[in-house]
């Protein structure tokens, strides 16, 4: 925190002031109480002393003028804001192997899961779109704000969603970047921010290149999340048969680490949750400084009207 006028905070040294005058007069008080021996007729006068509470709404008062002073000196912060349009697309493989059961239920199930409540936790400003892989793309809900179509979309992804085996990460990459420049009139020419968070399991099998897809990405300035998710030891079920499937995030590191996003491997889906809750904290916000005055000003009204409360409820008087 820093403050666009830090000379007014000498006037803390006149708060200091008037709590050492407070201390003093508490003192010579008390001296005085001492000097007046007849106790018995003490308490007959003055049987219910009020102890701390007579302190209670000076402490408030003191406090008050101190944040006032604070906000006075017009403090400011580093504060992170919603970028506007900001967009993100979840990009999400459908492909056989996504039904291995090495992440319980399985993989698609829980990546479903864990994509349903990332969406949730996102500032409802965000536009959030969907595309489905594997051994094509589609795009299962275009970017908006509208969550329930979003919610819709997850609860409808499954195996062969797209019609055509395989695992096209080149695909979803592109089909993403579509969708993103379809955004509303402007994108086209200005890509709005924006986040693709690329969930696969697998090396890319068909398609597009997904290096020249995360070329196109770079020159967007989109960067891609890319999450490896399973173990190297998940298998499918097959003509009576088990087929191992284990996960290969060779691909996806390397498109991370090409378009500047973060790669991620998730084991099981508690740790798939985690990686989407770390990509949250990063995706579609800024960091500017703002003014925070008011913050303290507020907390400052709030002792105020604490100190009035306790003034008029113990001694029928303002402080």
């Amino acid at each position: 925190m820093s403050f666009e006028s830090p000379l007014r905070l000498l006037l803390l040294l006149g708060v200091a002031g008037v709590v050492v005058a407070y201390l003093v007069m508490q003192r010579r008080r008390s001296r005085y109480a001492v000097r007046f021996t007849n106790l018995r007729l003490l308490d007959r006068v003055a049987p219910d002393r009020p102890g701390w509470r007579r302190h209670a709404p000076a402490a408030f008062f003191l406090a008050m003028l101190a944040l006032l002073v604070v906000g006075f000196a017009r403090p400011s912060a580093e504060v992170e804001v919603p970028r506007e349009r900001a967009t993100v697309m979840l990009a999400v493989d459908v492909s056989t192997s996504m039904l291995a059961d090495d992440v319980d239920p399985d993989r698609l199930t829980a990546a479903k899961a864990a994509a349903g409540k990332f969406a949730g936790r996102l500032p409802k400003e965000f536009n959030v779109g969907l595309v489905a892989f594997a051994g094509s793309a589609a795009v299962f809900v275009p970017p908006s704000t509208d969550r329930s179509a979003l919610r819709n979309g997850i609860n409808r992804l499954a195996e062969g969603s797209t019609g055509v085996q395989g695992t096209a990460i080149g695909e979803a990459i592109a089909t993403s970047l579509e969708a993103i420049r379809g955004l509303d009139t402007a994108a086209a020419n200005d890509t709005p921010p924006a986040r693709i968070i690329l969930l696969s399991d697998g090396a890319n099998t068909s398609g597009r290149d997904p290096i020249d897809a995360a070329a196109d990405a770079v020159g967007a300035e989109v960067p891609v999340h890319a999450i490896s998710f399973g173990t190297l030891t998940g298998s499918v079920a097959r003509g009576g048969r088990a087929i191992q499937v284990p996960v290969d995030g060779h691909t996806l590191r390397a498109v991370a680490e090409q378009t500047k996003g973060g790669y991620h491997e998730a084991t099981s889906s508690d740790e798939l949750k985690e990686v989407y809750e770390d990509i949250g904290t990063s995706v579609g916000y800024r960091t500017e400084r703002q003014d925070i005055s008011a913050r303290f000003i507020g907390l400052g009204l709030l002792l105020a009207m604490g100190a009035a409360f306790g003034s008029l409820r113990w001694f029928s008087r303002l402080p």
